[in-house]
């Protein structure tokens, strides 16, 4: 017999809770956010932009920090340049002609410029086309940040910044809330160092 659906919701609503408590315990990460959202206020400052990408789920968390750095999140003010690596036409071509495993690496080639940040998420840090678009952004010379799982697996420590929420046996949408909690919160901290003078 099943167990009733208020039993299910429950457990994945701690587990989500236990996950948050690890994050917040991380003293190091937290402070991660603050450094992140400084570097991204200088690298706008400067005219640079940031590019973002992640895989599945991943692609829709970079598609969703993006229009909140083109559009708006809290307050309302000037857009910020932001990109993820989204579009179909790309991917399928470059897919198509080059494989999988180089459709962020081309576009990273293709957009990114020395002083702008890329932004890698990945649950697992394993995924090739992650690694090579990693390696490609180090090469125009990029920052890099990496939203990371588990055990952070082969990205772990290539990053100019990096981190790895949850635990290395943690679900991939444990992973994923907190990235999207991350990354809200490098906002909310990007604004209040870029606009803090203006009204909400």
């Amino acid at each position: 017999m099943s167990p009733p659906a208020h039993t299910t919701a429950s457990a994945a609503l701690h587990s989500a809770h236990r996950a948050l408590q690890s994050l917040l315990a991380d003293t190091a990460s937290i402070a991660r956010i603050e450094t992140v959202a400084s570097l991204l206020a200088e690298r706008f400052a400067a005219g640079g932009k940031v590019l973002i990408c992640g895989n599945g789920g991943s692609a829709c968390d970079a598609m969703h920090f993006a229009e909140e750095l083109t559009g708006r999140f809290r307050k309302d003010r000037q857009p910020l340049p932001a990109l993820a690596c989204t579009d179909p036409g790309h991917i399928t071509c470059t897919a198509n002609d080059y494989g999988f495993e180089e459709v962020f690496a081309r576009w990273v080639r293709a957009l990114g410029k020395p002083g702008d940040v890329l932004i890698l998420l990945s649950t697992s840090g394993n995924s090739e086309n992650i690694l090579r678009a990693s390696a490609a952004a180090t090469d125009l010379g990029l920052h890099t940040v990496a939203l990371l799982g588990k055990t952070g697996g082969k990205l772990r420590g290539t990053c100019t910044h990096e981190w790895i929420a949850g635990g290395a046996g943690e679900e991939a949408d444990r992973i994923q809330e907190l990235h999207m909690l991350i990354l809200h919160t490098v906002i909310e901290c990007l604004e209040v160092r870029m606009f803090s003078s203006q009204q909400r």
